[in-house]
């Protein structure tokens, strides 16, 4: 069970603010799932630079869940999102990351993410002590799993196929995750109160891509393969 911690009120929060922009919305004009999975990275990505940190490690998001909070909605075009986040627990080679999602100082939308360093060959390594330095006093010493279900595809799934564009590319040569929340997206037409997406395996260029899904779930494929896989509901 995947759970949505509240900050422990100790050590580093950071916050920033994001405009919901016209490729982020759909043609309603709420904020597509791809959209909240680019301001999650985005501000985790500003969360690291003002740290400081330097390392030749690249962070790997493993698992993302996101939900709509209680009382809370979907943010719409042309809207300011405070965006906070924090660190929730970590392992021995990964770290949790919550953030939460506002407007005008209502709680719109939660995530939990699982990170992954890897080193510069793509091999996952321990974290680094100066990680704790700047993170420690936030998780309080909780303990995260870094495991994850294993992925089966469902009998009678339909299949389709979802052709790699050049965009889709992030700087190690994978397919960015924004970019797998857009093909989540194709899918998950409804308006979801839940979803939870898991890289079992990269998604790289010149990969045969294909979709497997029923109601609530689906897989992408690389060879028969599941390297992504998905659940949600409505």
């Amino acid at each position: 069970m995947i759970e949505f911690v509240e900050a422990s009120g100790r050590g580093r929060q950071f916050s920033g603010q994001f405009r919901v922009r016209l490729g982020d919305a759909d043609e309603s004009g709420v904020i597509r799932l791809d959209g909240v999975a680019r301001v999650l990275q985005d501000v985790a990505t500003d969360d690291w630079e003002e740290t400081g940190l330097e390392s030749t490690d690249t962070w790997v998001v493993r698992r993302t869940s996101i939900r709509v909070a209680d009382g809370g909605r979907w943010p719409r075009y042309k809207e300011v999102l405070t965006v906070t986040t924090w660190c929730g627990g970590a392992g021995a080679a990964w770290a949790e990351r919550r953030t939460n999602i506002s407007s005008g100082g209502e709680l719109l939308v939660e995530a939990v993410a699982l990170w992954v360093p890897v080193d510069p060959t793509g091999h996952p390594v321990r974290i680094k002590p100066a990680f704790y330095d700047v993170y420690g006093e936030a998780l309080q010493g909780r303990k995260v799993s870094g495991r994850v279900p294993s992925p089966a595809v469902a009998d009678g799934a339909l299949l389709v196929a979802w052709p790699l564009r050049r965009a889709d590319l992030d700087i190690v040569g994978h397919v960015n995750n924004a970019a797998v929340w857009q093909a989540v997206t194709e899918i998950v037409t409804s308006r979801v109160s839940w979803v939870s997406v898991i890289h079992h395996g990269a998604v790289e260029s010149g990969h045969d891509v294909k979709i497997a899904h029923v109601p609530g779930s689906l897989w992408m494929l690389v060879d028969g393969e599941v390297r992504v896989s998905a659940q949600y509901t409505e």
